[in-house]
Formats: C-alpha cells, sequence, structure tokens
C-alpha cells in the first residue's frame, strides 16, 4: 500500500477542526515516524494512541499528535476528551465505511494531527467536527484529492480561516 496523506477542515469559529492524516504501512516509513513521534513528546506536545475507550484502541493503530499546544486544563479537556473520541470516531467510521480496508487495518498506522484551538468551549462540536474532519482526510487520502487542476485553479488567491487577501 502506498502512503495515503489527507487533509480536512470542519465547523466555524474556535471549534472548526483541521486534521490532517497520514496512513501508510507499519513496517515503513509511517511506522518509523509514528514510533518516534509517540517516543519523543515535547513542551505542550505529547502525542498519544487514540482509543475508542478505555483500553480499546481504535484500528488501525492511530497516533493523536496535537497542532497547538496545550494552553490550560479546558484546552487539554478538548484535545485529550472531545477532539480524541471525535478522531477515533472518524477512524471507526472510515473503515466501517470502507475508506480503509478492514483487512489492513492491523497492517497499518495512521498520524492524525489535529488542531483544537484554544478559544474553542463547544465540547459537542469539537467532537462532532473532528468525527466528521477525520473521516474526511481520510477520505482524501484513499482519493488522492484535491486533484492538480483544482489546485491550479485556485493559485491565484490563495486564502484559509485566518488570512484573506483583499
Amino acid at each position: 500500500m502506498a502512503i495515503e496523506i489527507g487533509e480536512s477542515f470542519v465547523g466555524e469559529g474556535a471549534e472548526a477542526a483541521h486534521v490532517n492524516t497520514v496512513l501508510g504501512p507499519r513496517e515503513g516509513p509511517v511506522g518509523a515516524a509514528w514510533a518516534t513521534a509517540l517516543a519523543t513528546p515535547s513542551a505542550g506536545h505529547a502525542p498519544y494512541v487514540v482509543v475508542l475507550r478505555p483500553s480499546l484502541p481504535v484500528k488501525p493503530a492511530t497516533l493523536f499528535v496535537n497542532k497547538a499546544a496545550i494552553a490550560g486544563d479546558a484546552h487539554a479537556r478538548l484535545s485529550w476528551g472531545a477532539a480524541q473520541a471525535g478522531v477515533a470516531g472518524g477512524v471507526a467510521d472510515a473503515v466501517a465505511d470502507g475508506v480503509v480496508a478492514a483487512g489492513e487495518v492491523d497492517e497499518l498506522v495512521l498520524i492524525a494531527a489535529v488542531w483544537v484551538s484554544p478559544s474553542a468551549r463547544d465540547e459537542a462540536a469539537v467532537y462532532r467536527n473532528n468525527r466528521a474532519a477525520t473521516r474526511a482526510a481520510l477520505a482524501a487520502g484513499r482519493e488522492r484529492t484535491p486533484s492538480l487542476d483544482d489546485v491550479l485553479a485556485a493559485r491565484a488567491r490563495p486564502w484559509n480561516p485566518f488570512f484573506e487577501p483583499a
């Protein structure tokens, strides 16, 4: 299996979810990156294995990597709670829907880089948006979207939720 890289942005405001995924064989560069990231936490960033509930890790084995440094108890609770549960649900949805082949889950690992805004407050929205963004990022990786035509068509006016040119 080739490495699949996906991206998705779902929601609005502080509760929006931005998820990047890297899915690939456990025995290969994604597996090496997965293990290295797990073994090398840094201040404010502590990658961990995503679980559907305690002692029930999602398959494929998924590493949650927070893109925003943890900024206080409320942010930690949203990141490790609602966002992590959303990522777990999104991965399980992708497997249930056939986006990730069920027969391959034990040979794969997934790195999910997840943005949770320190300003977020709505736990239900954080959960919902991260679940949808994770499933969508995995689908984008599988489908190799966007197309080059879409990228080239948008090159004249790039923008994002934090910047829009005049």
